[in-house]
C-alpha cells in the first residue's frame, strides 16, 4: 500500500533521514518511535509528500508521488493522505461539523452534502452529539477526535499522525490510540503514527525505531 525506498534528507550538513526504506500494508497501524532528533517527523513529512527527499521514492497505491508534477502531487496528497498533528489546528469560529466538512468543500461538494458526511464521520469517532460545538466548547480529547474525523473525511488511503496524543493526558491519549485501532477494524484504515510513548506504540501492529536518521529496529506490537 505504501512503499518507501532509500529515502535521504539533509539540511545543511546534517543528514536527518539516512537511507530509510519501509513498507506498510493496507489496514496496518505502524508506529515510529525514537528519541527527539531521530528524524521521525521529517520521515513522516517525506512519506506524506509535505517535503521532498534529496533522493529516494515513495509509492502510495502504486503511484510514485514525487514523479508527479507539483499540482498533481498536491491533488494526490489531498485525496489519498490524511494528516493528524499534535495540535489540532481547528478553525475556532467553525463548529465541529464545519471543521470536518472543510476538505469536502475544497473538493467541490455542496455545503449540505459536506455537512451530512461530516456528521456521519463525527458519529464514527464518537462525537455525534457535538456537531454544533465550537472547538472552545470541546475538551482536548474531543478536539483531537474532530481533527481525526477531518483527516478521514476524504476516505484517504493512509492517515499519517505526528504525535497525535502528545498534547493530551494519559487517559485521553489511551482513548485516541484505541480509536485508531477501532477505525482500522471498522474501516480497514491504514495509519502511520509518530509517538514518543512506547507503551501506546506497543498497541499498534508494528513498532519501528529510529535513531540518528536511520531505522535501527522493529518489533511486532500487540495489535498484530
Amino acid at each position: 500500500m505504501l512503499v518507501a525506498e532509500n529515502l535521504f534528507k539533509k539540511y545543511s550538513n546534517l543528514t536527518v533521514v539516512n537511507d530509510v526504506s519501509l513498507e506498510v500494508a493496507k489496514g496496518e497501524i505502524v508506529s515510529v518511535t525514537g528519541p527527539s532528533g531521530a528524524g521521525k517527523s521529517t520521515l513522516l513529512h517525506l512519506l506524506g509528500a509535505l517535503d521532498k527527499p534529496d533522493s529516494g521514492n515513495v509509492l502510495i497505491d502504486g503511484t510514485d508521488v514525487f514523479k508527479l508534477p507539483a499540482k498533481k502531487q498536491a491533488q494526490f496528497r489531498n485525496k489519498h493522505i490524511g494528516f493528524v498533528f499534535q495540535f489540532h489546528h481547528l478553525l475556532p469560529e467553525f463548529s465541529a461539523a464545519e471543521n470536518v466538512a472543510v476538505p469536502l468543500w475544497i473538493a467541490g461538494k455542496s455545503k449540505r452534502q459536506a455537512l451530512q458526511e461530516a456528521a456521519s464521520m463525527l458519529e464514527t469517532v464518537g462525537l455525534g452529539k457535538k456537531l454544533d460545538n465550537k472547538p472552545s466548547e470541546l475538551s482536548g480529547g474531543e478536539q483531537q477526535r474532530v481533527a481525526i474525523a477531518r483527516a478521514l473525511i476524504n476516505k484517504p488511503s493512509i492517515v499519517m499522525a505526528d504525535e497525535p496524543t502528545g498534547n493530551l493526558d494519559s487517559a485521553n491519549a489511551q482513548a485516541i490510540h484505541e480509536l485508531f485501532i477501532e477505525l482500522r477494524n471498522r474501516l480497514n484504515q491504514t495509519f502511520i503514527m509518530i509517538t514518543h510513548n512506547e507503551e501506546l506504540a506497543a498497541m499498534t501492529d508494528r513498532v519501528l525505531t529510529m535513531k540518528d536518521g536511520k531505522m535501527v529496529g522493529w518489533e511486532l506490537g500487540v495489535g498484530n
